[in-house]
């Protein structure tokens, strides 16, 4: 019967991942559902304590920056994974190589190029050039291969009717990839007859291809091959384990700014051997930080006269500077069309209807339904500042509104996508929740998608705030191989 294997669950309204309105568990799901219906909820209890103690003894933890106790805390994943067959992963596959792609021609065309784009009034000069992620000192800096945005993560949602959406781009310095490995790691650990049951694309080879993707981009190679190093702002940022999981995985130094100097334009590290060359820095320290020199004269995260050796071509950074411009939130609403003006052809993956404010028209039309949509503002990133029409105050709502008004370019409204729900095991027992997806897209001298991603959930009952900032969780992500 279909309620043996989920007794007492109840579907949420919209497209459930996994069960189906009957009740019935979609195919792909069929073997992992009959596993955990044979363990049993005491035992799962068991694995998940056994999951906490596997990522308290590797540091596998999250800090969110405003909680008061400071406390760090042990990385959140549901013992559910979330599974994608073969053939919708294909579909997916081909729509984030293809809006990754036209992201990166249009950085290329914005700060080295002609830019067409806004000359041809497709996407407007103005909305360009006030977004704070536009960085001037950028323009003509090269990017081998026109790779600009090396890393990207695609925020993607599921919607009432199950189609997969484009919530929002991240081309600066997207994060959850050390997650997305240690998700597939703890779940074969604690559970290992599960995976065992499934065909599964690995997750293992990221570091291998984030360095290919790398070592594609290096101006100058020594006999020994291209060195690169990884650029953290420290331990005390909220990301830093998965900056030291990272350099560990491509066998790479893991740096702070002190630790590079630059001499004659290029840059060097510096060893007990003494100065070393650097040829490619993956940086995982914001724009205004990565050069004192130019930017934040006040930081010592950076590396004083980086820039100047970036535009004399001696060295390569990951991601470019100036990525922000093209994941600001205003800009979001003119990337089908970047698909069209650059690759001509029709999008993939559709957007969420979007609202620009500045628009007298979309404004009024937003301010009159501010309760039915999602608001948030252009620059802000983890989910914070976002107002949830639906579920705020008339006092929250009237503030928003205030500030809307007030500066317009500063926020868009989008319509309230019904996400994707998904089972996870809450309290002893499978319930609904909401999910997303964020996959990850390597460019280099190719693009590769990244099979599976990061799937977020959100662990109270009801929210559709997923971001782990925000107590959100998470799921390991498999992706089904072809039938044979």
């Amino acid at each position: 019967m279909p309620g043996d294997r989920l007794p007492g669950y109840q579907r949420a309204a919209g497209f459930d991942e996994a069960i189906l309105e009957s009740l019935d568990v979609r195919s792909h799901y069929a073997a992992v559902f009959d596993e955990l219906s044979r363990l049993g909820a005491p035992e799962l209890a068991s694995r998940e304590r056994l999951r906490d103690a596997i990522f308290r003894r590797l540091g596998i933890t999250f800090a969110v920056y405003g909680d008061a106790s400071g406390a760090e805390r042990t990385w959140p994943m549901d013992l559910v994974p979330r599974i994608l067959h073969a053939g919708e992963w294909a579909e997916i596959e081909r729509g984030l190589a293809q809006r990754t792609r036209a992201l990166n021609l249009f950085l290329e065309d914005l700060y080295v190029g002609e830019r067409a784009i806004l000359r041809d009034g497709i996407v407007p000069a103005w909305l360009v050039f006030s977004s704070e992620g536009f960085v001037r000192e950028a323009v003509g800096l090269p990017a081998p291969h026109g790779a600009r945005c090396v890393v990207a993560g695609i925020d993607l949602v599921r919607d009432f009717d199950g189609t997969f959406r484009v919530l929002e781009d991240n081309l600066r310095t997207p994060s959850g990839i050390s997650y997305v490995l240690q998700n597939r790691a703890a779940l074969t650990r604690v559970l290992p007859r599960l995976s065992a049951r499934c065909r599964i694309r690995p997750v293992h080879q990221y570091g291998s291809s984030l360095l290919t993707a790398l070592h594609s981009l290096a101006p100058h190679a020594s006999h020994d091959g291209p060195r690169v190093v990884v650029l953290t702002p420290g331990i005390w940022n909220s990301a830093y384990f998965e900056h030291a999981f990272l350099a560990q995985q491509m066998g790479a130094e893991l740096c702070e700014g002190r630790d590079l100097v630059v001499e004659d334009q290029v840059v060097y590290m510096r060893t007990t051997r003494g100065l070393e060359r650097v040829d490619v820095i993956y940086r995982r320290v914001d724009d205004a930080f990565v050069d004192p020199a130019l930017f934040r004269q006040d930081s010592v995260l950076g590396v004083p006269g980086l820039i100047s050796a970036l535009r004399a071509g001696n060295v390569s950074i990951a991601n470019s500077l100036g990525c922000g411009v093209a994941d600001d939130k205003a800009v979001y609403p003119y990337v089908p069309a970047m698909i069209r003006f650059y690759l001509g052809e029709e999008p993939i993956l559709p957007n969420v209807e979007t609202y620009l404010l500045w628009e007298p028209d979309q404004r009024e039309h937003a301010l009159s339904r501010l309760d039915q949509l999602v608001v948030k503002p252009v620059a802000a990133s983890g989910g914070y500042g976002i107002v949830m029409g639906p579920q705020a105050t008339a006092d929250q709502l009237e503030i928003c509104r205030k500030e809307i008004e007030q500066n317009p370019r500063g926020f868009i409204a989008q319509e309230l996508v019904q996400l994707s729900s998904h089972p996870t095991f809450i309290d002893g027992k499978l319930e609904a929740r909401h999910i997303d997806l964020r996959p990850f897209v390597l460019t280099g001298a190719r693009t590769e998608v990244f099979p599976g991603g990061l799937t977020r959930v959100a662990l109270r009952r009801g929210s559709f705030v997923v971001n782990s900032s925000q107590g959100g969780g998470s799921k390991d992500t498999w992706v089904l191989e072809e039938s044979a």
